[in-house]
């Protein structure tokens, strides 16, 4: 990253804020992102049909930033005894799970809309 000064005398190489050392040397791990409060957030549920007549169950309006989608999608799917898929920031579980999803949602801490 360069510096007001990058190349002149005045030029003083940045330093890790947390450990000191040179931010080129740094070995210190990135900081966790913040993470969203499951209770400031609302999940918007719907069936949706897909191609060749499958019906997936989506959840929607949760933001990437501030959520482990990932974590979050395996665990519905483990609830659901079915797979899934994460496309777009929308998770999407094979077959009508409507209930168990708004279930497990909620038991978590979302707001849930369907």
């Amino acid at each position: 990253m360069g510096r007001l000064f990058a190349g002149t005398e005045f030029y003083q190489p940045a330093n890790c804020e947390r450990c000191g050392e040179l931010e080129a040397d740094c070995q210190c791990p990135p900081p966790p992102t913040p993470r969203i409060p499951p209770a400031k957030q609302t999940a918007k549920l719907s069936i949706e049909q897909r191609k060749k007549g499958k019906v997936v169950t989506v959840v929607r309006g949760l933001p990437a930033e501030g959520n482990d989608l990932p974590e979050l999608l395996g665990e519905l799917k483990t609830v659901c005894g079915a797979g899934g898929a994460l496309k777009d920031e929308a998770l999407e579980i094979q077959g009508k799970h409507l209930d168990r999803v708004r279930d497990t949602l909620q038991q978590i801490g979302y707001q849930v809309r369907s």
